[in-house]
């Protein structure tokens, strides 16, 4: 019998419903949300097995309203003791802090929603073993070594397995099922004292809802020969020039500059300045909503947790709410916060259904899920022959933006000049920066639906305690204009 990528620990079954039997009393109202998670990470670095581990997750997390207050608590002991304990440490907390409330709960912000979610897959985890898939990575390993100044290769790959099952005492009933899939491919070459790294998409880029079809290998290995060589171009690339210029943006460096600079300053709990401390606050206002030219009327921005195989896809958020596609910005005008009903209710703007938690143990807060530009009518040749002189730039390696959510500064693995509409030298260190409305009403082209591509990151961190989450982003290639560029360490 081979072990497969599908092999889980044996735990007994756990009903939801019995469990929401025994503690349905304990407060007004009481949600359970049930989470599992079974997570593959498989590194191989120069050609040799590096990370094989297998870590599986279990727990509860229950929500209890008192007098219009709302409190949780978790635990990953599944018996009936330990549920009750939960409860009742909920409901405590609900009872003590609902005298000084600030805001008055109802069971309208916890729908009685009922549905299903299951992540497409053609190639389940079961189709293959685990020695198959690691021999398929150092076959990657093995391909992007393509000089002795290759340095480092590594070649990753994570594979996570989640189940969610939400049921509350109104009658709610969300069942829904991922399969996360993500890779990374890089290398590090090196020229004397000069060294280069090269991934595939940057570091976060190459994330699905898939089964293992989304490792076709067969392509990945010639990928893996052109992020080789790429680097080895950049060892011996001019360093980017000081300049303003025309900027071209590919879809995976579109990733950071849309996560960054849109998703976000528009998160609600953030305008209302409850996301202040860990990672800063928000320059929009209540009142930019509906007013605020975000961008040029080329800018059109969508939450979409409903396209299929993006990274952040789901049916409902973890209270309930059904997820739809709404835009965000709509010709380079400010419409949607990115908000739960919580912040609805208590600011009184639309928003979507991203209340979103990282696991059982963390309670649900507003979250960036799929958010996306989407495709405009330019073609990337139509683009770059708008451009006398400018830069087009890859795959992030480094950003950086202030608490408000207002200037930054990112950096790129890899860029091309551009002059009289052509792609001529390498060059290497590429960074820009700017103001992200400023920024965003210089957008000038955008790229149609042939060039867009969906992507995502498994490490969007927030909240305190923290909560790494996984999110989706899908865009073309962009072109801005007159954007100050620079090479270098600046």
């Amino acid at each position: 019998m081979k072990t497969t990528l599908a092999i889980r620990p044996e735990f007994p079954d756990f009903d939801i419903y019995r469990a929401l039997s025994w503690i349905k009393n304990e407060a007004d109202w009481v949600s359970l949300r049930f989470v599992q998670k079974h997570t593959h990470q498989r590194t191989v670095r120069n050609q040799r097995p590096e990370i094989n581990s297998v870590t599986f997750d279990r727990g509860v997390m229950v929500e209890a309203m008192v007098d219009g207050q709302l409190a949780y608590a978790g635990t990953s002991d599944l018996s009936e003791q330990g549920l009750r304990m939960a409860a009742r440490r909920a409901t405590y907390l609900a009872r003590v802090s609902a005298p000084f409330k600030t805001v008055h709960f109802s069971e309208k912000l916890r729908p009685k929603a009922r549905g299903c979610f299951i992540s497409q897959r053609h190639e389940g985890l079961d189709t293959q073993s685990l020695g198959e898939f690691t021999d398929q990575l150092v076959a990657a390993s093995r391909h992007l070594k393509v000089s002795d100044k290759i340095v480092n290769t590594s070649a990753e790959a994570t594979l996570m397995e989640t189940w969610l099952h939400y049921v509350s005492t109104n009658g709610a009933d969300i069942d829904e099922r991922f399969l996360l899939v993500s890779n990374n491919f890089a290398v590090t070459a090196q020229d004397g004292n000069e060294s280069q790294r090269r991934s595939m998409n940057g570091p976060v880029a190459r994330c699905r809802q898939a089964g293992l079809e989304f490792f076709d290998f067969e392509v990945l290995l010639v990928d893996c020969e052109r992020v080789g060589r790429q680097a080895l171009e950049l060892l011996a690339a001019d360093n980017c020039p000081d300049e303003t210029l025309d900027l071209v943006l590919a879809p995976d460096q579109m990733l950071l500059q849309i996560h960054e600079s849109i998703g976000h300053p528009l998160e609600l709990d953030r305008i209302l300045g409850d996301e202040r401390n860990y990672a800063g606050w928000s320059f929009v206002k209540p009142e930019d909503f509906g007013r605020l030219q975000y961008g040029s009327n080329l800018m059109n921005a969508t939450f979409d947790p409903t396209v299929v195989g993006e990274f952040a896809s789901y049916a409902f958020d973890d209270c309930g709410h059904p997820a739809t596609r709404e835009y965000l910005i709509k010709d380079g005008v400010l419409l949607r916060g990115l908000g739960s009903l919580e912040s609805q209710s208590r600011l009184g703007l639309p928003g979507v259904a991203n209340f979103r938690s990282a696991g059982w143990n963390r309670a649900p807060i507003d979250r960036i899920a799929n958010i996306n530009l989407e495709p405009g009518t330019s073609s990337l040749a139509n683009m770059l022959a708008s451009v006398e002189r400018g830069v087009y730039m890859e795959s992030n390696i480094s950003w950086s933006i202030d608490d408000y959510r207002n200037k930054f500064q990112f950096g790129c693995e890899y860029a091309r000049l551009i002059e009289n509409g052509k792609f001529t030298k390498v060059l290497k260190n590429p960074n820009y920066r700017g103001v992200t409305v400023p920024f965003w009403n210089s957008l000038t082209g955008v790229g149609h639906r042939e060039t867009f591509e969906v992507l995502g990151s498994r490490y969007c961190g927030k909240g305190e305690p923290n909560q790494m989450i996984h999110v989706g982003h899908a865009s073309p290639p962009c072109l801005f204009t007159k954007v100050e560029v620079f090479g270098g360490g600046k």
